[in-house]
């Protein structure tokens, strides 16, 4: 059945994830940087959606060797506190974003040190013309499809910048092997996949997806997107602890309305704080006396950063049939192409 409603083969974009890193890392290895980035005590990546994600990758994986701020901008202008001290990181898969080429108008007229990861565009030409570093990817994907082409490179970019001594190399051999096994059974339209199970169980929800915000928050607010941009569905996701200092008690009216909803737990009880844990416990049991449908998700991986990208390959693939259940194609967004279409008629 998928291969009827899946044409422009997402399936195989997903599945290619493995392969994705490991062609990343190789684009990586490559970098030349022809500028001098020094006395850097501030990183902000620029993008949006899919090229913003990786990002946020970026800043839990090498979380421990990042030694000054490192914060993802969504939006058209730079932070106030942006100097010549700022390396701006240009993130865009097509080049051609414009929030993301309004942030670089913005980091020039605050002269910070800028570069770019994008596959060509208006921003490799612009960059180009002003002689700023361009990390070129490979074209031909969904920009959501691209997360391993976004978030190595950045990794790849500081390392050759003199800015961080990454983790990165240490385990990223061992994580590709271990999704090319877990893709195996992810992959099949079979009852015996967990995936497949569990999407069979969301599909006609919205699902809530929560997380501690010290680990698996980043793979929840990927999950949300994915199930956007693939399933054509919406959902949510929120924090730990802060859920529990606001949103927990909006568990309480409406309530005929909670067999509509599924709260998905994405826990790692290796990494995830001590006291979050406590406050998954609690909280669970809170919605459970609610009547609330809820899972926990936990993956397998010796080091945190390979469960991290093991979390990230499940909700690809939970939002893959989630979309193939609802019989819908997972790769157009039309939405977003009339947006741009839009805004375009109305500069």
């Amino acid at each position: 059945m998928a291969h009827n409603i899946d044409p422009e083969n997402m399936f195989k974009s997903i599945w290619e994830f493995p392969e994705n890193i490991q062609e990343a890392l190789e684009i990586g290895a490559d970098i030349t940087l022809h500028n001098c980035y020094e006395n850097i005590d501030h990183i902000i990546i620029a993008g949006m959606g899919g090229s913003a994600i990786g990002g946020d990758v970026v800043s839990v994986l090498e979380n421990e060797r990042l030694k000054v701020p490192f914060q993802v901008i969504r939006g058209y202008t730079c932070p106030n506190w942006v100097n010549k001290n700022t390396l701006v990181i240009c993130s865009s898969y097509s080049g051609n974003t414009e929030e993301t080429l309004s942030v670089l108008d913005h980091a020039l007229d605050k002269k910070a040190q800028i570069c770019g990861i994008t596959t060509g565009g208006e921003l490799a030409e612009r960059l180009r013309n002003l002689e700023k570093d361009v990390v070129k990817i490979p074209a031909g994907l969904q920009p959501r499809a691209a997360l391993a082409f976004s978030f190595v490179p950045i990794v790849k970019l500081m390392e050759k910048a003199g800015i961080i001594v990454p983790f990165l190399d240490e385990w990223i051999q061992t994580t590709i092997h271990a999704l090319k096994k877990i893709r195996e059974n992810y992959s099949k339209e079979q009852d015996n996949n967990p995936v497949y199970q569990l999407a069979q169980k969301i599909k006609d929800r919205i699902p809530v997806i929560y997380a501690d915000s010290s680990t698996m928050a980043v793979a929840a607010m990927r999950l949300k997107g994915q199930l956007a941009e693939n399933s054509k569905i919406l959902s949510w996701f929120n924090e730990l602890p802060e859920l529990n200092h606001n949103e927990i008690v909006g568990w309480e009216n409406n309530s005929d309305l909670f067999n509509r909803l599924f709260v998905l737990w994405l826990t790692d009880s290796s990494a995830d704080h001590e006291r979050v844990q406590k406050r998954q416990k609690i909280s669970r049991a809170i919605l459970q006396e609610a009547g609330v449908g809820q899972i926990s998700i936990s993956v397998s991986g010796n080091l945190f950063q390979e469960r991290f990208l093991h979390m990230i390959h499940y909700g690809d693939w939970l939002s893959y049939w989630c979309a193939i259940l609802h019989g819908t194609d997972p790769s157009p967004v039309a939405k977003i192409a009339y947006l741009k279409e839009e805004l375009a008629n109305r500069k």
